[in-house]
């Protein structure tokens, strides 16, 4: 860079230290490149890991005893009958059930007001004759309106419910407090026998009373008695739900294997299998453009992910019960792209037929043989805490960071230093130039000529000239 004075004493640009500590930065921004294309790398590392580890999760469940064991209740009718299924106890089967009548509470309701909130009903109490013995809930002056009372008993926690209800029938006096045990059945018997109240605006009494009852159901024909309305005991490992009764009409109810919900888990794991693949693909995917500084295309672990993976989905599974031995025999094959394809209708076929052969391939005993400890095997041995593939390149990438890392921070303190020695030097080089500059001023005047001053000093020349 040619330096010539002029302006100020030494002539030199103001912000020259600048430009010359800018020019001596480009091998910090080099190496900070470089740094980041690092970071690249090792963020593309971290997201093959996690693909792998997706593979490995997506089949934790078909390796235990229930994995393939998944079931499902159907029913003829679910707003009559729905239900659920333990699949411990569960048998599978179809059965007719009929629901007779409903298990119910004990209830009751009180006369007609003309509203819930400013009639009152006086100062007295309610009294209840429950399984755990009487209970009395009191209303004073304070709690004396329907819908307050009902608050009353609903927070003195007697085992009953209250609350007030608007029945259209009689359009002059339409609320009613009504008042129901917490539980159907009659094992859970309320008598609604007193009430004793004082100086309302009218008198409030039980209308109507409802005993707790029993349900009552057929199944298959022979009818039972129940007490609840959800039943756990009719059919083996299924709790029952009835919402609503219909004598007469019989409902079918089956119990059997849910291939839906296991087909599912078996492309969950297809899916994650194909996003490893995928993800190789792409890095792979080279041309004159791609900076394979930044990518994984060409790395090393590519490749031995990807043939762990290959030999994984292809090899047979020895050891494993049953005639399943490979991936390829329950619809799941390579394709030409190189991506696994999974044939649903045909796993489902084989599933139904052989459901005992498809999860001993799968699960094996649970730890040497079988596909999903074949799986775990393979993805473990590859993201292995200290000798995994992946842990492998994930650490050379990071102590290339900590490396670029520690350069850089040298790199800044010495540039720190030449900058402070530069900023020094112009700073003495204008103090001189200064001062020469106050003595050449003095002989000009003393001297009385224009040619032998020192303003005429021309340093890119080096001479000093009249």
């Amino acid at each position: 860079m040619p330096v010539t004075f002029g302006g100020i004493n030494t002539g030199l640009p103001p912000n020259l230290v600048d430009q010359l500590i800018e020019a001596e930065r480009i091998p910090i921004k080099n190496v900070e490149q470089r740094k980041a294309k690092t970071k690249s790398r090792l963020d593309l590392v971290n997201e093959l890991e996690t693909k792998l580890r997706d593979v490995s999760g997506g089949l934790k469940e078909l390796a235990g005893t229930g994995g393939f064991t998944a079931t499902k209740l159907t029913s003829g009718d679910p707003n009559i009958i729905a239900g659920t299924v333990d699949p411990e106890g569960k048998v599978n089967g179809s059965w007719n059930v009929e629901i007779l009548e409903m298990a119910q509470k004990a209830a009751a309701v009180t006369n007609g007001f003309p509203d819930k909130d400013k009639t009152e009903i006086g100062v007295g109490y309610f009294s209840f004759d429950t399984p755990e013995g009487t209970k009395e809930v009191y209303i004073n002056g304070e709690n004396a309106t329907l819908e307050k009372a009902a608050r009353a008993i609903n927070i003195a926690g007697i085992g009953v419910q209250a609350s007030v209800i608007n029945d259209k029938k009689d359009p002059e006096n339409p609320f009613k407090l009504m008042i129901a045990g917490s539980g159907v059945g009659g094992e859970n018997q309320i008598s609604y026998p007193k009430l004793y109240f004082l100086d309302g605006d009218q008198d409030i009494f039980f209308e109507e009373e409802r005993e707790a009852k029993n349900g009552r159901v057929k199944v298959d024909g022979i009818e039972f008695e129940v007490p609840d309305n959800q039943i756990k005991d009719l059919i083996p490992g299924v709790t029952l739900d009835i919402r609503q009764a219909s004598p007469g009409r019989s409902i079918n109810v089956s119990v059997k294997e849910d291939h839906e919900v296991i087909s599912g888990k078996i492309k969950t794991f297809v899916d994650a299998a194909n996003a490893v693949l995928g993800f190789i693909q792409k890095q792979n995917q080279l041309n004159e453009n791609t900076d394979t500084s930044a990518t994984l295309g060409g790395d090393g672990l590519l490749t031995t992910v990807e043939s762990a993976m290959r030999r994984l989905f292809q090899d047979p599974q020895y050891g494993v019960t049953g005639e399943i031995k490979s991936l390829s025999q329950i619809g799941i094959s390579f394709t030409r792209a190189g991506t696994l394809d999974f044939s649903q209708d045909k796993f489902n076929a084989i599933l139904a037929k052989k459901t005992a052969d498809v999860s001993a391939f799968f699960a094996g005993d649970g730890f040497n043989v079988g596909f999903v400890p074949a799986v775990k095997r393979t993805v473990g041995n590859l993201v292995d805490g200290v000798f995994g593939a992946v842990t492998q390149r994930k650490k050379s990438l990071q102590d290339r960071i900590k490396d670029a890392d520690t350069r850089i921070e040298q790199m800044n303190k010495q540039l720190q230093m030449k900058e402070q020695s530069l900023r020094r030097q112009f700073a003495g080089l204008e103090e001189t130039m200064s001062r020469l500059k106050a003595q050449g001023s003095y002989i000009q005047q003393h001297m009385g000529g224009g040619g032998s001053g020192l303003d005429s000093l021309n340093l890119s020349g080096g001479k000093i000239g009249a």
